[in-house]
């Protein structure tokens, strides 16, 4: 027989980055001969040593659970996605929580994972890559789409320092904002030199052409860059101190602030400027290209995917990668990877869902431990372009989840209404991000 991950689990091993090593011993020392139960003892050699669990509240509120399993990975991925999201439920201040068909661990929660707390801001939850978002144009006149990539690359810019004769000017009333927010104020400088370049890692911009019509269009993908980081490190040291003092049994990257004290109010105001910050630094991109081509833009829309978000009833949405899908966003882009079409959806108000829908394919495991796993194969037909010159394997198709499997579940669990699509004609990447340093 051959044994599999399901076999591990039977035996009562918990699913982790450990267990391909782990079925590849059970398969090997098999042969030798041994019972199932010699097998399981050979193997529990591997078995890492218990990580000491974090202090969290003894009762686990139930959370929904939108996802989906067909291959061993995907079944390994959700293991630990609900380990992740039951201690996360035992927070104090958390109501409700969901996961998408794109979560994956990632920390305190995981990416795909969405918690609604009563009158607290947890800086943890949103992560350092605050309001990472995507913002579409579409122009015109249907250009070459090779001729628009080649604008494109030259124009864009990925990573830590960005090329100075390419900066656009931060909207004066955005800077005057960032100099009054307690949070926020001596960040001007990162705000100005960050504005309208991109990330690293999954952050792109990508080029195709409407299904529905055939016009050109463009998409990017990327955060709020060096400002989003500085508010993250300054929110979690303040939610650190305050959660010392009322909760010293909660785990330091769970902290959070009181949403209604002062420094609440003030953070929920800082996260409000660094998301007009975000879409400005979008389409700044947007407008810089489309000038260089001499296009006319017909229609463009944006919308974040790694926010916090506060509804109609008084909650707080931490949406760690995840789209808004209910009134208020009447049109959002969900990515799936660099050859497939990225998904142009409107909102279905499911509250089963919590309003919400995956950010993208997701992925069932680390890139580092992909990249041990897999030998990944570029997709034909697709132009690809890295800004470093140098190929990032990690961001191939092959690195995440089945982007079929992702929509079939949107559809099944009514998470969004997929309306359109943008087909893809080629895209640029960071590329291998060796040369990243980190933000200062």
């Amino acid at each position: 027989m051959t044994y599999t991950g399901k076999d591990l689990i039977a035996w009562g091993f918990k699913p982790g980055p450990h267990f391909p090593a782990m079925i590849a011993e059970a398969n090997r020392v098999q042969h030798l001969g041994l019972m199932h139960h010699q097998v399981a003892a050979m193997v529990r050699l591997l078995e890492p040593a218990p990580i000491p669990q974090l202090e969290f509240y003894p009762t686990s509120r139930p959370f929904g659970v939108f996802l989906d399993v067909k291959t061993e990975d995907e079944l390994v991925n959700k293991h630990m996605v609900l380990q992740t999201m039951d201690q996360l439920m035992r927070l104090p201040t958390v109501v409700k929580g969901v996961i998408m068909p794109d979560a994956c661990p990632a920390g305190v929660i995981p990416v795909g994972g969405v918690v609604a707390t009563k009158d607290t801001i947890h800086p943890g939850f949103h992560s350092a890559d605050i309001c990472c978002s995507m913002a579409i144009t579409v122009f015109k006149r249907n250009d070459d789409p090779k001729r628009l990539l080649d604008a494109a690359m030259g124009i864009t810019h990925f990573g830590h320092k960005p090329k100075t004769s390419f900066y656009s000017k931060v909207p004066p009333s955005i800077l005057r904002r960032i100099h009054k927010n307690p949070f926020l104020s001596q960040s001007e400088a990162i705000a100005a030199a960050h504005f309208a370049t991109q990330g690293d890692g999954n952050h792109f911009l990508f080029v195709g052409h409407l299904e529905s019509t055939g016009q050109l269009a463009m998409v990017t993908h990327h955060g709020s860059r060096g400002l989003g980081a500085q508010l993250y490190k300054r929110g979690m040291q303040a939610a650190r101190r305050h959660t010392s003092i009322v909760s010293r049994r909660t785990p330091a990257a769970a902290s959070w602030l009181d949403a209604t004290s002062d420094q609440g109010i003030a953070y929920w105001d800082a996260l409000q400027i660094v998301r007009d910050w975000t879409e400005a630094s979008h389409f700044a991109i947007h407008e810089r290209i489309a000038r260089h081509m001499g296009n006319a833009v017909v229609d463009r829309f944006w919308n974040e995917h790694n926010f916090v978000f506060r509804r109609a009833d008084g909650l707080y949405y931490h949406a760690k990668g995840a789209t808004p899908s209910f009134t208020g966003y009447e049109r959002t882009l969900i990515p799936m990877n660099m050859a497939e079409p990225i998904l142009i959806t409107a909102p279905t108000n499911n509250e089963d869902a919590l309003g919400f829908a995956p950010h993208g394919a997701g992925r069932n495991m680390s890139r580092t431990q992909f990249m041990k796993n897999y030998d990944p194969i570029p997709p034909a037909n697709i132009d690809i372009r890295y800004y470093t010159g140098k190929p990032d394997p990690s961001e191939l198709p092959d690195a995440y989840k089945s982007a079929a499997g992702v929509i079939a579940q949107i559809k099944k669990y009514d998470l969004a209404t997929i309306t359109d699509r943008v087909l893809p004609y080629g895209n640029i990447m960071a590329g291998d991000t060796a040369w990243k340093r980190p933000v200062t």
